[in-house]
């Protein structure tokens, strides 16, 4: 066979193309029986979790009732908000001994504040002495705090007794070295007409005389604090008590979520922190212009929890949610959107949404017109966690906590 003989009997190999047609019935019918399988199961794991909720936003009751509320645009970050870790460099004192040391005072070197299981405690070489306790039963979970106590807002009086505020069972005034204790007014007083749930902290004269005190709400207890912040509840007050006649006046009204609050050096204002509209008001007690009222400083750059006087006559202001910015802040973003609010709290409990809000500290110092000053700095809140208060002392700032199981300490 010769060699053209050879070409004419090679074929070439084409490639053999594979198209649906060459397919066999039984493999196209079982593709497409697998397909319906899925998209079946798909869609039916789809309506047993989409029914559900939206039956419970239809017919599970919101426990809050909203208003939205317009924030301007939180300051920038820079100059003295520039971000930093100064809180970090404080030491934790008393650490898994107290929790919650919500507010802080001082008699004297001698330390007392107020805790979570409704003490008033003492702070001596290393040891915690309860010196107070305005409830009974059980103090172990948020439940319990309305029988419990939960001592807040304390200072230090004239006569070395200590003026305390507790959120559920009133005004007191406590002898730490006799254990003495002297209710001067009980929550359950209705004042004008409502009655105090969430009385918050005080502060007092040089002299003893006149105490001035917020009440949070009428409608919410402190065990509710987060639903009372994303309601922002216009009921809170600020009230005067008078050590001598023992007559209360409310002073200013229909404030929202009034917190710290703290006398001017001269005696001649009172600043109270608005917490839901992150700023601080300011109500003159004297002078000439007693009984009026203005803003002190407003858009704060978080969310304002006490008040108290700095050394160079200015004021310490903490902040346990910042707005960031640049950034993204959650209850700012929540603020005007009341809808998304009421749905959140239908499906969540107060614990896990606080598991979404940043854990940042931020302690600022405001110069005595209220201009920022310096700032303070705890970004992931590894040290000073859920900041209370910043309260000064020979040369140290220490720092309290509604939740954490220690006390700071930041050298100045």
């Amino acid at each position: 066979m010769t060699e053209a003989d050879g070409l004419r009997q090679r074929r070439p190999l084409r490639p053999q193309v594979v198209t649906d047609d060459n397919r066999t019935p039984e493999a196209k019918g079982g593709s497409s029986f697998s397909g319906r399988v899925f998209r079946a199961t798909f869609l039916m794991l789809a309506a047993f979790l989409t029914i559900p909720l939206l039956g419970a936003l239809v017919l599970l009751d919101s426990p809050i009732d909203p208003e939205p509320l317009s924030f301007k645009e939180p300051p920038l970050f820079l100059g003295v908000l520039q971000p930093n870790t100064k809180l970090q460099q404080a030491e934790k004192l008393f650490e898994n001994q107290l929790v919650g040391p919500e507010s802080i005072a001082h008699i004297g070197d001698v330390m007392f504040t107020g805790t979570a299981d409704g003490r008033v405690v003492k702070l001596e070489n290393g040891e915690v002495e309860t010196i107070a306790r305005f409830g009974s039963g059980p103090c172990k979970t948020r439940d319990d705090e309305p029988a419990c106590g939960r001592p807040l807002g304390i200072r230090a009086g004239p006569n070395g007794t200590l003026f305390v505020v507790d959120a559920y069972k009133g005004l007191f005034e406590v002898n730490p070295w006799k254990r003495e204790v002297k209710l001067l007014l009980s929550s359950e007083t209705p004042i004008e007409g409502r009655k105090m749930s969430f009385l918050n902290d005080l502060t007092v004269t040089r002299d003893g005389r006149k105490v001035y005190f917020t009440d949070s709400s009428s409608k919410w207890q402190r065990r509710d604090y987060l639903l009372l912040l994303m309601e922002g509840t216009d009921d809170g007050r600020l009230l005067e008590y008078d050590t001598q006649t023992k007559e209360v006046k409310v002073l200013l009204d229909h404030l929202r979520i009034p917190n710290g609050v703290q006398l001017s050096p001269a005696e001649d204002f009172v600043l109270v922190v608005e917490l839901a509209m992150v700023r601080i008001r300011r109500f003159y007690v004297s002078g000439l212009m007693k009984g009026g009222a203005d803003v002190f400083v407003e858009n704060l750059p978080g969310f304002p929890d006490n008040i108290r006087a700095s050394s160079s006559g200015g004021y310490w202001v903490s902040m346990a949610a910042i707005r960031a910015n640049p950034g993204f802040s959650v209850l700012d973003f929540l603020s005007e959107r009341p809808f998304l609010k009421k749905v959140i709290f239908k499906l969540f409990s107060q614990e896990t949404v606080m598991k979404f809000i940043p854990r940042y500290s931020l302690v600022l110092e405001l110069s005595d017109s209220g201009a920022f000053r310096r700032s303070l700095h705890d970004p992931e809140g590894q040290v000073v966690t859920y900041v209370s208060e910043a309260h000064e002392h020979n040369g140290h700032l220490y720092l309290g906590s509604f939740r954490a199981p220690y006390l700071c300490r930041l050298r100045l």
